[in-house]
């Protein structure tokens, strides 16, 4: 599968994002749809993208028992969206559920990826706050490894961490991975960030990009910046 730049976009209206994706002709970038917009427009945003040639990545992050997911996912595999996520935290069950639910009665569905620790979440926030007392590494790889298990794609996790998560799971096990920011960028509200190019070296498939592009003062040429930095 080939490595791509994924936009996260983040707003809370659809004149928002549409004036956002006129500013790309000629090109159709895959985009994430998150809670955000797809709480404040509902799932015909995610239709009426997905008939201007974008790929989509649902990110709603579903975490509740088996069967409510299971159901939810079945909804969710109607949009036609090509990848959709949630928490690994949920348990295997959950996410075996999750994929049941996702499949098509054709055989067909989305990738779907699991969320191993959010990139906000540092080491200490864990222990004080999840009363996780393990590596933040170790708890990644677990998380991973259990994805796996139940039949997922790949997970969400931290630039830093994809090759790890490829060295415990496998090449073909998708890493899709948040907390990139450019050099010379702010890392916001992010506690585990790294660079398009350093992502690239580590073994990230997919990065996703959210305000370095989105709030740039030329959107389209930091999305060129970052092709360019991550797939080199």
């Amino acid at each position: 599968m080939s490595k791509d730049v994924i936009i996260a976009c983040d707003f809370d209206s659809r004149k928002e994002v549409m004036d956002f994706l006129d500013l790309f002709t000629g090109k159709k970038p895959y985009l994430k749809i998150g809670m955000e917009l797809f709480y404040a427009e509902g799932p015909e945003i995610v239709r009426e993208i997905k008939k201007r040639g974008h790929q989509i990545f649902l990110d709603l992050k579903l975490h509740d028992i088996p069967n409510t997911v299971m159901k939810a996912m079945a909804v969710l595999s109607r949009l036609d969206v090509d990848m959709c996520n949630l928490h690994a935290a949920g348990t295997i069950p959950m996410m075996e559920g999750a994929l049941k639910g996702l499949t098509r009665p054709d055989g067909t569905r989305p990738l779907l990826i699991a969320v191993t620790q959010l990139t906000s979440t540092s080491q200490e926030a864990m222990e004080r706050d999840l009363l996780i007392q393990k590596p933040m590494n170790e708890v990644v790889m677990h998380y991973a490894l259990n994805a796996k298990k139940a039949g997922l794609d790949g997970v969400v996790c931290s630039p830093l961490e994809a090759s790890d998560v490829h060295r415990c799971c496998g090449k073909e096990f998708l890493t899709v991975t948040p907390g990139v920011r450019f050099a010379d960028g702010d890392t916001g509200d992010q506690a585990r960030v790294t660079t398009p190019a350093k992502a690239r070296e580590i073994g990230s498939d997919y990065i996703v990009v959210g305000r370095p592009i989105t709030r740039a003062e030329n959107p389209v040429a930091a999305y060129e910046r970052c092709l360019k930095e991550f797939l080199g």
